[in-house]
């Protein structure tokens, strides 16, 4: 079971914090359209399961890490992913290696850790919602990640969507994502990318769906523009109080805006950091 938050207690970042969800009358950028928020994303179906990923251990993690890996994805059902793409994905990618020796004894635990660089690993359900809503009822080709962080999210991604671009801003956390890839042999079907995640990457779009793993206070218009037509983007927005925002691209200039959960993540800046 997720663990419920108590009145006075904040959310780690990257992690899920319960709510209805709902569309709060903010104006919209424009072209936007509302839509009805309460609407749940539900999941489609598997036609067949993802790829093994083949990974060194962690330690002693790689003894247990299948049984654990087997127990998160049933939380996460439990939890409403129904999506078996996405859910095959996650029990396919040894979440451990992608965090600190010294945390990998939590690696299966439905919590964010740090990574690094003020930054953390979202929180399983996190990654696997968000990767649901983008890819309900579709399969998308080309994906975008924005904050690809230590390339766990592009690693699952990679188990069912044949092309997928990842952009990091920060060096230390490219070169880490970039060695936990190449530990996985999944080089050759993540693109990483060291640069600005709030200018995309306009030479690659459009992409069929656009991941954003940091929260800012509008969705950059940039990455709007480079949604394919009937795209979709989902992305935490706001700052002390965030939302997951999910964005359908229904014309040229025209997109349509559902706010889902109550989310907390660290912040989306512009630039890169060396």
């Amino acid at each position: 079971m997720r663990k419920r938050l108590g009145p006075q207690e904040a959310p780690t970042p990257g992690t899920l914090k319960p709510a209805t969800p709902r569309y709060d009358g903010r104006s919209l950028a424009p072209g936007y359209t509302a839509s009805n928020s309460n609407t749940r994303i539900s999941a489609a179906t598997l036609q067949r399961p993802a790829p093994v990923v083949q990974a060194a251990s962690n330690g002693n993690m790689g003894l247990n890490s299948d049984r654990l890996r087997q127990a998160m994805v049933q939380r996460l059902r439990a939890q409403g992913v129904s999506d078996d793409r996405v859910l095959n994905a996650m029990a396919a990618v040894p979440r451990h290696i992608f965090v600190d020796e010294a945390l990998a004894s939590r690696a299966y635990e439905d919590a964010a850790l740090p990574i690094g660089h003020s930054q953390t690993i979202s929180q399983p359900w996190v990654v696997a919602r968000m990767i649901a809503a983008v890819c309900e009822g579709r399969t998308p080709t080309r994906v975008l990640e924005v904050g690809a962080g230590c390339g766990y999210q592009a690693a699952v991604l990679s188990q069912f969507i044949r092309e997928v671009h990842a952009i990091e801003r920060i060096r230390g956390l490219y070169e880490l994502a970039r060695t936990n890839l190449r530990a996985l042999r999944l080089t050759t079907r993540v693109r990483l990318i060291y640069g600005d995640g709030t200018l995309g990457v306009p030479g690659v779009a459009p992409f069929d769906a656009i991941v954003v793993a940091a929260a800012g206070l509008a969705i950059p218009q940039a990455l709007l523009t480079q949604l394919a037509p009937g795209g979709r983007l989902i992305a935490p927005e706001g700052t002390t109080s965030q939302r997951l925002v999910l964005i359908e691209r229904t014309g040229t200039a025209t997109w349509k805006r559902t706010e889902l959960e109550a989310v907390r993540f660290v912040p989306l800046k512009a630039g890169i950091q060396s």
